[in-house]
This record gives C-alpha cells, structure tokens and sequence, in this order.
C-alpha cells in the first residue's frame, strides 16, 4: 500500500446537489422545493410545531410536575463511601474534612451548595466533618463512633494566594 493509493470508501464523500441550471439538470426552476408558499422561500427554517391546523401536540399533552429554583444543589456522599476512602488512603481521618478535601480526593463532584452526608454504609474511623448538610442517620453514626459533624449553610474556600 502506497501514500498515493489511499483512497475514501466509496460513498464517504456526497457532492453537494447544484440547483437552479435549467430543467435538464433536474433541479432547475424551483430547485426541488415545490411551489410557492413559506417552505419554498429562502430564510424560513418553517414553522416548527406547526401541524397543519390541527390542535399541536405540545398543545395537546397536559403540563405535569415543576422544578423547583430554589431546590439547593448539593453533591451528596455516604459514610460507607467515605469509610472506603479512609481505609484506601485517599482521606486523612485525623484531619478535619471538608468538602474542599472530598473533592480532591474524588469523591463528590463540583456542586454550587456543598456537599451533603447521608448515611447509608457502616463507618469505622473517628472523624471530624465539616458539611452543608447532613441527615440525622448519618449524624448519629458519625457521633456513635466518637466524631464530629458540623453543619455549615455553606461552606465558603479561602481562595489560593
């Protein structure tokens, strides 16, 4: 095989259709678009849920549900995951931790209200947790083993110098 033989598969590359050359090329005169009307303009992208007059069907399926504003966006971990984390290395139990730590060590994702623990899993280690929120399982077994959690509105980085 050569540089000079390479060659796309066949079907890879489409010409682009030429409109508008006369009637024995096919596309010529109205170049495929039919006669008159809004569609056969140039500029329109045509009217998107339009269906011919007929009641539309965005228009015809009932509403359901809201979402809410001002629902507060926290990334959420469990103690056991948390308890894995220690155990592997990826945490210090003796240091505070914080939602700044967790996300370096990978284990919650960017969120704008902070981190929220919850308490499904078993932990082991005495720890001290600084969170935006935290449910009460997840408090009592924290506090059950010796340790701390303090919950915060939200917790706020210093910035690095």
């Amino acid at each position: 095989m050569k540089l000079n033989d390479i060659r796309d598969n066949p079907g890879a590359r489409k010409k682009r259709m030429t409109v508008g050359r006369g009637i024995g090329s096919g596309k010529g005169k109205t170049c495929g678009r039919g006669v008159k009307g809004q569609l056969a303009r140039s500029g329109t992208p045509g009217i998107r849920q339009f269906e011919g007059g007929q009641m539309p069907m965005i228009r015809r399926i009932p509403k359901r549900g809201f979402r809410n504003i001002f629902a507060k966006d926290y990334a959420e971990i469990n103690i056991g995951r948390l308890q894995e984390a220690i155990d592997a290395g990826r945490i210090d139990a003796k240091k505070p931790i914080t939602s700044k730590s967790l996300r370096e060590a990978g284990l919650v994702a960017k969120s704008t209200d902070g981190v929220r623990l919850l308490g499904n899993g078993e932990i082991k280690a005495k720890i001290d947790v600084t969170v935006s929120g935290a449910t009460k399982s997840a408090i009592a077994a924290v506090e059950k083993v010796g340790g701390k959690v303090t919950v915060v509105s939200k917790v706020v980085e210093p910035k690095a110098a």
